[in-house]
């Protein structure tokens, strides 16, 4: 294993996604071997680029899968008369050419396209009744990245509910008769299976603690380095503006005010000067009060795929806006699934419209060279206008209120 002072980035990603690191290294060698050297830090070649850039091209095929998947499972109701209206054809263009997965994973870097592939099938296999499929995929996907730990409850509720009650009452309730200890253990057994080829080797090697110790490193500071724009970057903007006031107004010392950063993307800590400090604890607690209405309604008043796809997008967004150490990118947790809900409802449409707009903005600093700027800036503008008239040309007889979001449609254009 590696020193923790071999680097100041820690290790901070499953089992699963190192195996699949390693997979990628031995076609590596082929391209530059140097960039295998985990010492050689910051090391940078053309062919380490053309690698990097082909291997995530080559993995997004998984994506590409996953969308055909997903577009399968769209009411086809909404059908116009020409290809570029129907809502399949929308769908994939909304997610295929979705600005923040095109910046995150092909010039920031990142392999989010095959993570988010393994979410949309997963998905997609709930929808088509395959709920064990869809388990085990999911299962798979937390051991890759444990940022998909947001919207685990809306899976584990929606799988208890939907899959191990076989039947429910008229009214929409549980007939407790029709639960299935059979389907509970086979789901449990999944997980199981999944998570002991994933840790059993740690557990042997008696190195489990190391390895949670890296998948959470509770020292790393309450925002992250760029501030995603949730709860906490308010939070830590009050607590900036109020130590401001009390040092004109000498109601502070300024030895006493701590000098680490709040929003370090390396491992130090974070004392706030005026109000609480925040612990990982009390944003746990906070993440837990926010998904528990959607959690509810998914439970006692179950929807279907929908009614789950819905939940999942608002625990994804809860974890987002009051989780701890939040990366800007999470908010594609949301972004993605709500995709496949813009499509449904002239509601759902205006809500994605909003939450693409504000949150494909938050991803702007992660591109902070000068020549970058414009490449955002008309990236961003094409995917909006896009969204804006396709979705305008699906639901163009909805250009009444919109009661969900509060919004017209002109206004939005």
């Amino acid at each position: 294993p590696l020193h923790p002072a071999t680097s100041e980035w820690t290790l901070d990603y499953p089992p699963f996604f190192a195996w699949f690191e390693y997979i990628l290294s031995h076609v590596a060698k082929y391209f530059d071997q140097e960039m295998l050297n985990v010492h050689n830090l910051n090391y940078s070649s053309s062919r380490t680029l053309l690698f990097q850039r082909f291997s995530v091209i080559f993995m997004d095929v998984l994506f590409v899968y996953a969308v055909r998947e997903c577009c399968k499972c769209i009411d086809g109701k909404k059908v116009g008369k020409e290809l570029t209206e129907k809502p399949k054809f929308i769908l994939s263009v909304l997610l295929l050419w979705n600005f923040g997965l095109l910046i995150v994973d092909h010039i920031h870097f990142q392999y989010n396209g095959f993570l988010f592939g393994l979410m949309l099938l997963s998905i997609a296999r709930l929808f088509q009744k395959r709920h064990m499929e869809g388990a085990f995929l999911f299962a798979v996907l937390l051991h890759f990245k444990h940022i998909y730990l947001y919207v685990a409850p809306a899976y584990g509720v929606y799988l208890l509910r939907s899959y191990c009650f076989t039947a429910n009452k008229p009214d929409g309730s549980i007939r407790w008769k029709s639960f299935s200890f059979v389907r509970v253990i086979s789901l449990g057994l999944v997980v199981f299976l999944v998570s002991a080829l994933s840790l059993g080797p740690f557990l042997a090697l008696n190195q489990l603690p190391q390895v949670f110790s890296r998948l959470f490193p509770f020292k790393r500071g309450l925002c992250h380095a760029y501030w995603a724009p949730n709860f906490w970057a308010l939070y830590n903007a009050l607590d900036k503006v109020l130590s401001v006031i009390g040092l004109k107004l000498k109601f502070l010392d300024p030895n006493n005010i701590p000098k680490a950063s709040m929003t370090s993307g390396l491992v130090q800590q974070f004392q706030h000067t005026v109000l609480p400090s925040v612990t990982p604890l009390a944003t746990l607690i906070c993440t837990l009060i926010a998904i528990l209405p959607s959690i509810f309604c998914l439970w006692f008043k179950p929807q279907g795929p929908r009614g789950f796809l819905r939940c999942l997008t608002l625990c994804a967004l809860s974890s987002f806006m009051f989780g701890w150490h939040v990366h800007e990118k999470a908010i594609l947790l949301a972004i993605l699934p709500m995709s496949l809900l813009s499509v449904g409802k002239a509601g759902d449409a205006s809500i994605f419209l909003i939450l693409t707009t504000t949150g494909h903005y938050s991803l702007f600093p992660l591109l902070f060279t000068a020549p970058e700027l414009p490449i955002k800036i008309l990236l961003m503008l094409l995917f909006t206008i896009y969204s804006i008239s396709s979705l305008k040309t699906l639901f163009r007889r909805s250009f009444t209120l919109v009661a969900q979001a509060g919004v017209q449609w002109h206004d939005l254009s």
